[in-house]
């Protein structure tokens, strides 16, 4: 090979390594333009009309949400403490009309079944007749009582017993 040759295979391998970096430059160029149009965009996702930040909206609403999940863990907690309550209250009563004497014209005398959940609790009866009126008390547990009970007392605890548990 002579210096002919070899010169214009250079000239052209530097003309060749000029025209990749022009199109290399444009390339650059146009990926810039690019990225600076998405760097637009993101802003524009990031920032709400108020001026604050989707990083600061999330921050917050992590927070809102973290506090919610502590007074519902609260209510949670005193939620508890009231069924426990509401178990020992006096939630059914039940009452038993009867006509205890057959001289008697109408069921003036009745049974009164006040129990909670658990068919703890008392029955009150009340005798009436034309001369008097006379009322007892007799306690119950779970259901039963140590006293001896009447048909209708023992009814009017069956329907107590019978409703709807909470």
């Amino acid at each position: 090979m002579n210096l002919e040759e070899i010169m214009p295979l250079s000239y052209w391998a530097i003309a060749l390594v000029a025209v990749l970096c022009i199109v290399e430059f444009i390339w650059i160029v146009s990926l810039q333009n690019r990225l600076k149009g998405f760097q637009k965009s993101y802003l524009a996702l990031q920032t709400f009309l108020d001026g604050s930040s989707l990083d600061q909206q999330l921050k917050e609403y992590i927070s809102g949400v973290n506090y919610i999940k502590g007074n519902a863990e609260k209510m949670e907690k005193r939620m508890d403490q009231v069924e426990l309550k509401l178990r020992s209250a006096i939630d059914r009563a039940e009452l038993v009309r009867f006509n205890a004497f057959d001289n008697m014209g109408s069921d003036l005398s009745f049974a009164l079944a006040l129990l909670n959940q658990q068919g703890d609790g008392v029955v009150l009866s009340s005798i009436n007749n034309r001369e008097e009126s006379r009322v007892y008390a007799k306690p119950v547990s779970h259901g039963e009582s140590s006293y001896h009970l009447s048909q209708e007392e023992k009814a009017a605890i069956g329907k107590a017993k019978e409703t709807i548990k909470i």
